[in-house]
């Protein structure tokens, strides 16, 4: 369902693109049983690669986001139903003369539910202006596995991330319960110093619960005494950080462990997204 009066862009304002999923457990498969989009924000029809999971794309038409854009997308999984979310290629954000863009998503998994938010990575063009915020509520016995990839400038092209700005946040709770709140702020000065990327173009983070001792273990064994990789885990929440300098190859990690943590956290063995491999 569409309102016109919205799908209009103006340059002060941008794109007002909102777009809410549902999906439900039914006869042994998840099924979308909402999908509301107002403006430029849509799912392509579901796939089941893997019986009864549901995998969605997300599609945003316009193929990168600018200054004044604002998206929200909300997913809900009722119980027992499980979905994974990803989307057809990279997102970008492009430079800014000044106006910030914000994309905000919230995810709500009730019990029994499994949610996997696996996005492609995020170019962030040097100079651009944004706030993303990613909020996960979960219920005691849910599953949860999402990842945030990142690649800032474009080295390819020998563009840094000399200026411009991406503040970032996660926040995971279970039962109204924080398990995890993180600011991410970076700049010019966060992307060269010692303490921030170390000028790193790529860095990601991969949430995964519940996962236990073994898979914490595995991933672990899978790091081994490679450089700029890194996982703990608080309670059951395990986490797991990356620097690269190219975002295939630390997507190519993350989609590693991906593949160690889903069967003991999502009791399913990696089935990755067809769109993946195009």
């Amino acid at each position: 369902m569409v309102n016109q009066a919205l799908v209009a862009r103006t340059p002060a304002k941008g794109w007002q693109a909102r777009l809410q999923l549902g999906f439900a457990q039914s006869a042994g498969k998840t099924l979308l049983v909402k999908r509301e989009h107002v403006g430029p924000l849509t799912v392509q029809r579901p796939f089941y690669p893997e019986g009864g999971v549901c995998h969605v794309y997300i599609l945003h038409p316009p193929g990168g986001i600018v200054g004044g854009d604002d998206l929200t997308i909300g997913a809900k999984a009722a119980p027992h139903s499980h979905a994974l979310i990803t989307t057809p290629a990279a997102g970008k954000f492009y430079r800014s003369s000044g106006v910030q863009a914000v994309q905000t998503v919230q995810i709500n998994i009730a019990s029994g539910a499994t949610m996997e938010w696996l996005p492609q990575e995020t170019i962030i063009y040097e100079g651009a202006q944004l706030k993303s915020s990613v909020k996960v509520d979960l219920a005691t016995d849910a599953r949860f596995i999402g990842w945030e990839i990142l690649s800032l400038g474009r080295p390819a092209c020998a563009e840094n991330f000399d200026y411009g700005l991406a503040d970032l946040s996660w926040q995971i709770f279970c039962e109204g319960r924080p398990l995890l709140l993180e600011r991410l702020h970076l700049d010019a000065k966060a992307f060269s110093a010692r303490w921030g990327l170390q000028g790193y173009s790529a860095c990601g983070t991969l949430f995964a619960t519940p996962v236990g001792e073994k898979g914490f273990s595995a991933v672990q064994e899978l790091i081994g005494d490679s450089k700029n990789r890194g996982v703990t885990r608080i309670e059951n929440l395990l986490v797991c950080r990356a620097l690269d300098t190219r975002s295939d190859r630390l997507r190519g990690f993350f989609e590693q462990v991906w593949a160690i943590v889903r069967p003991e956290a999502l009791q399913r063995k990696a089935c990755a997204p067809r769109i993946w491999a195009t």
